[in-house]
């Protein structure tokens, strides 16, 4: 059968006939566990242990050089992996408990020490210094792993005290872990609500009460130590120790700040125009709708002009798409500078614009608008050397006399904008129904003539070529 090594003892004792009783116990004849070493003092300690590896130190608190506390500390500073097992005398025992909270397995008090009681004292030192070091490994690969991942995370207790932050959790937060641990969540971790600003309450201490994991609201604002703001997503959970009983919580959340920047952008490209910058046809069922809501509320009128640029093709073939796109960017300028705040210019596509205004007291009221706006798309555009005269065609449909929804309104005006350029450009128009029964006999009219040609086309065969 193999030996086992001996566990080194490393006996530091000044009084040398403790220390030879002491010897004889553990050097009894029969047992081949331990190798004793013996020294006299702190200071010959610490070369001993600065030297040779240790296993467990069996130390007398009252030594000349050394005591107390400041023995252990010693002793822990030089050989941190070794087990201490405290030597004491009876009226020092308070010491010697309070010597174990700084790191030492175990005491015995001097004069009561029996050989067994000795043995055991020693392994159950070392025993107990392995496992706390197969934790101290543990909860380092843990820490390690916590503050390799992305997310922040955050412990607390089940009084709400902070215990633990990662590496990430001390930059988000602007707090090291030494600032906060033991005190209360909400004294160093702000988070708030980004539309209201309101404090959210604590998460954590909803998530240890009710014992259910859970998330903060959508639009969530940490704020950091130094102030700044930082928008994070996150999940709360409640920790269970082995009995299922709730002993705190951890919450873990990320910034969102750059994806929410992002979302934003790429919702704002989506219903905007990308050549002017103006709100593209997605938006425009919307602003025409909310302009119906507020006309409804205030018991006024809102209404839908429907532009459409004279002669914009030529220019556009003639002087270049370039020129052409310029040229619809300048005057997309124009018509934002001619309407109020509330109201809304759209690009509809092409050279057709829509222009959306609230709170009208009187439909003819949009007629100021109107005017304005066939004015400063007349005026004269300089663009890269070109001076470049263009007009518009406008018609206009008020709610509620022309339609009750946005769908009917962008129709009706589309329809008086049509007659607007029918009657010489540079005009403007207010839908009647006269102009629906209009275009519904110009459609049939329009509908006759083709099933005229495909009867004849039927009946004379293909025509030849």
């Amino acid at each position: 059968m193999e030996k086992r090594p001996a566990k080194t003892v490393l006996l530091i004792e000044n009084q040398l006939e403790e220390a030879r009783r002491i010897r004889d116990m553990i050097n009894d004849p029969g047992s081949t566990i331990f190798e004793l070493s013996h020294v006299e003092s702190m200071s010959d300690a610490e070369k001993h242990l600065a030297t040779r590896s240790v296993g467990i130190v069996l130390l007398d608190l009252g030594l000349a050089d050394s005591q107390g506390l400041e023995a252990v500390r010693r002793v822990r500073a030089v050989s941190p992996r070794a087990a201490i097992v405290l030597l004491s005398s009876a009226d020092a025992e308070v010491i010697a408990v309070q010597a174990i909270q700084e790191g030492a397995q175990d005491y015995l008090i001097k004069g009561q020490i029996e050989p067994r009681e000795l043995m055991r004292a020693l392994l159950n030192a070392a025993e107990r210094k392995v496992i706390e070091e197969t934790q101290l490994i543990e909860k380092e690969r843990a820490q390690n792993t916590l503050d390799c991942i992305g997310d922040a995370v955050i412990c607390t207790a089940a009084s709400g005290k902070i215990t633990f932050l990662n590496r990430v959790a001390e930059m988000m937060t602007g707090w090291a872990l030494k600032d906060v641990a033991g005190r209360a969540m909400t004294e160093c971790v702000r988070i708030v609500d980004g539309i209201t600003g309101k404090i959210i309450l604590d998460p954590m201490a909803k998530a240890t009460l009710q014992d259910r994991k859970g998330t903060l609201p959508l639009n969530s604002v940490l704020i950091r130590r130094d102030g700044h703001e930082v928008l994070i997503e996150d999940s709360v959970a409640p920790i269970h120790d082995r009995e299922g009983l709730v002993t705190g919580a951890v919450i873990v959340f990320r910034d969102v700040s750059a994806t929410r920047a992002l979302e934003k952008e790429l919702t704002h490209s989506a219903q905007h125009d990308f050549l002017t910058g103006l709100p593209n046809r997605i938006l425009l069922k919307d602003r025409v709708g909310q302009a119906i809501s507020l006309a409804r509320r205030q018991r006024c009128h809102a209404a839908v002009l429907f532009l459409d640029l004279d002669g914009f093709k030529h220019i556009n073939d003639s002087l270049g798409h370039l020129i052409g796109d310029k040229l619809l960017q300048s005057v997309a300028r124009r018509l934002l500078d001619c309407v109020r705040s509330p109201d809304s210019v759209i690009r509809q596509g092409g050279d057709e614009f829509i222009v959306v205004i609230q709170e009208l007291k009187r439909p003819e009221d949009a007629v100021i608008t109107v005017a304005r706006l066939l004015k400063t798309v007349a005026d004269v555009h300089f663009i890269d050397q070109h001076e470049i005269s263009v007009t518009t065609s406008i018609g206009v449909s008020v709610y509620p006399g022309d339609g009750l929804d946005a769908e009917t309104l962008i129709k009706n005006a589309d329809t008086a904008m049509y007659h607007a350029k029918k009657n010489g450009k540079e005009d403007y128009q207010f839908f009647s129904l006269e102009m629906t029964v209009e275009s519904a006999e110009h459609s049939s009219i329009e509908q006759d003539l083709w099933c005229a040609m495909d009867w004849y086309e039927l009946k004379s065969g293909p025509a030849a070529i």
